[in-house]
């Protein structure tokens, strides 16, 4: 029985259409949005606006891709904005105060989030922490140690090449940014849909015992995906301070919130083991686009707050009616 049921999700992992399924809905609520705000705005539908939604959405669409892994197994992470703080905040002092190269310290950003990562996964699987309190800890922790590396004050001033990456358009249109934001999705996507560590991810999702029964080391699988969290969390991060040029440990905050509901807009289930990448991207796009066009609106940002929080109830009303009624 148990092999029955994972030959049925490793089918399921392979078919893209299936991944897609879920996400049906999003992808005609973002066309209906769009074709809303073109009517609604004079701006809108202009190249410089697209391109600014673009950059717009290159912190969140990072952060999503590793909360989609997260979700896909079922677990939850809390601590993505917090990590993103660590690791702005470890880079900028590791290059403006003790004075290493950027590289180094983007690495060294990037390491300390996939220790965040680590220990996380290591509670969860473990010590047996449920992983909402495990990466509520470490939502606290993290942001505590941000602002004890410069005493909550902020790190201004990068190389003019660091910065340039968030502003100079390659062939015009796309910054190195949304460069980076694309290649993490595109290898996101491969992966899940062509290696076997991608199926295994959905297998856990599925039904964790039976994916134990088959083989899957259930507590590496789960341990890789939180540590995948992370370091992307970091990435993003980074991205955030070439935006900015400049890094405090306040960033961050919502962020988790908002990564969580682009990946539950887009279909993913947050029981695990359904959805994958493209609905993610869709969902990632209709904050993104519902946000400008709020701006584009002269909508106040508090009833911002509260739109954006009745699409993510809709959202997940629409995907529990569709899951009871396959």
């Amino acid at each position: 029985m148990a092999a029955i049921d994972l030959k049925e999700q490793s089918r399921s992992s392979r078919n893209p259409f299936a991944k897609l399924k879920g996400a049906t809905g999003p992808l005609i609520g973002l066309l209906a949005l769009c074709v809303f705000l073109s009517v609604g705005t004079d701006t809108f539908l202009s190249v410089r606006n697209g391109l600014n939604i673009l950059d717009q959405i290159t912190v969140i669409g990072i952060m999503a891709v590793g909360m989609t892994f997260v979700i896909l197994i079922g677990g939850i992470d809390l601590s993505v904005g917090s990590v993103l703080a660590l690791s702005m905040m470890i880079m900028g002092w590791t290059a403006n105060v003790a004075g290493l190269p950027m590289g180094v310290a983007i690495v060294f950003a990037l390491v300390a989030s996939g220790v965040s990562g680590l220990i996380v996964g290591i509670l969860i699987t473990t010590f047996r922490v449920p992983a909402f309190i495990a990466t509520l800890a470490m939502m606290s922790a993290a942001r505590g140690v941000a602002n004890m590396i410069t005493d909550g004050q902020q790190i201004v001033g990068f190389p003019d090449w660091f910065m340039m990456l968030a502003i100079d358009r390659h062939f015009g249109v796309l910054t190195a940014t949304v460069f980076v934001m694309l290649a993490v999705l595109i290898s996101a996507w491969l992966f899940l849909q062509f290696r076997a560590e991608g199926r295994m991810v959905y297998a856990v999702g599925g039904n964790p015992e039976v994916a134990r029964l088959a083989g899957i080391k259930v507590h590496l699988v789960t341990i890789g995906v939180y540590v995948l969290c992370a370091v992307l969390a970091g990435l993003a991060g980074i991205v955030l301070a070439a935006r900015l040029d400049s890094v405090q440990p306040s960033s961050g905050f919502g962020y988790e919130l908002d990564t969580i509901a682009a990946v539950v807009i887009g279909g993913t289930s947050l029981t695990g083991g359904a959805g994958g990448i493209g609905g993610t991207l869709i969902g990632v796009l209709i904050i993104g686009v519902l946000r400008n066009g709020l701006n584009l609106l002269n909508v106040s940002p508090f009833l911002q707050q509260v739109i954006i929080g009745v699409v993510i109830v809709l959202a997940v009303g629409a995907e529990t009616l569709r899951r009871r009624r396959s």
